[in-house]
């Protein structure tokens, strides 16, 4: 199986008219490319294009003998330009929205050769992105799934990302401070409460769900670049695919929910698919129940593998 990380260098001039030198990273995961259908997987804010093996982090969804088996596909993985996660970083991050990155992402398939895909998998950001690519490229895949996103940023998502931005951008502790709040808006009332139960650390002096937060956060720190996050954060506040061209793509659509989701509401999930089933027929909604909320999607594997298990076996 493939792991290793490949670059395709080219030049691109943004939207806003900036050039850009991109080392547009990536992985592959699976059957040699051209020698197995082709599942694109659009990573997450913080993800990266390592999605399988012993640290990938959808190895529960991806592997051999997976739901996604690498037995059987071919499996790509772009790194979002300025991730940090193969060492390059953007400055000017507001330079780039996410129709960029889905232009970079189609320039990339362009560079090695790919027509089509059997299908574009995203989660959050990642769909999102998704949702672009399709947009400009309406023939490019067999199959969309879209998994606790929008291809709108809507008023709740955006001001939630507004105060992210916010402590992103003061001195003291910002990643950190950041992704605590995050925390709150990734997850539940009902799941921090079922699971801390308001016990006490009294070695800590805290409450055990202070901890929890804490620890989220330096740990985000550990990892992941101030100037990372301050980029993924913008796209996700930006999402803004066209919806006058949602209809024309030609894949066949599966929009995955959370019941919980703070936010990528399920109920805007399902007024998009209402509003597309009018116009086109092969487009399907699934929902995830959990209390988890947003990050159900990396938590809930059964749900979510038995969703996209009967998805591919009836392609």
């Amino acid at each position: 199986m493939k792991t290793e990380l490949k670059h395709i260098d080219f030049s691109y001039r943004t939207d806003s008219q900036k050039e850009y030198h991109i080392p547009l990273s990536y992985q592959l995961f699976g059957k040699e490319l051209f020698s197995a259908p082709i599942i694109l997987v659009n990573h997450a804010l913080t993800g990266n294009s390592n999605v399988s093996g012993e640290k990938g982090w959808w190895k529960q969804l991806i592997g051999e003998n997976q739901v996604i088996d690498t037995a059987q596909y071919t499996v790509l993985c772009f790194n979002i330009p300025g991730n940090g996660f193969d060492d390059f970083f953007i400055d000017e991050y507001e330079d780039f929205t996410p129709s960029d990155i889905a232009n970079i992402f189609l320039k990339g398939l362009e560079m090695l050769n790919i027509k089509i895909l059997h299908a574009i998998i995203g989660g959050s950001l990642g769909g999102g992105i998704g949702w672009e690519m399709l947009v400009k490229q309406p023939h490019l895949a067999e199959i969309f799934i879209p998994i606790a996103c929008h291809y709108k940023t809507h008023d709740w998502l955006h001001a939630q990302c507004l105060v992210q931005k916010f402590l992103l951008n003061q001195n003291d502790e910002p990643l950190q401070k950041s992704r605590i709040h995050a925390m709150l808006c990734y997850r539940t009332p009902e799941s921090l409460n079922e699971r801390f139960l308001n016990k006490y650390d009294r070695k800590k002096k805290r409450l055990k769900s202070e901890d929890w937060l804490i620890y989220h956060g330096k740990a985000l720190n550990e990892r992941f670049s101030l100037k990372s996050y301050k980029l993924m954060n913008h796209l996700l506040m930006n999402l803004n695919a066209d919806e006058n061209q949602l209809e024309k793509i030609k894949a066949r659509m599966h929009m995955i929910s959370v019941d919980t989701d703070l936010f990528f509401p399920a109920f805007e999930i399902r007024k998009c698919f209402k509003k597309l089933k009018e116009k086109k027929k092969n487009i399907f909604y699934h929902e995830i129940t959990s209390v988890h909320g947003h990050d159900a999607f990396l938590m809930e594997y059964e749900q979510l593998n038995t969703i996209i298990k009967n998805i591919l076996k009836n392609e």
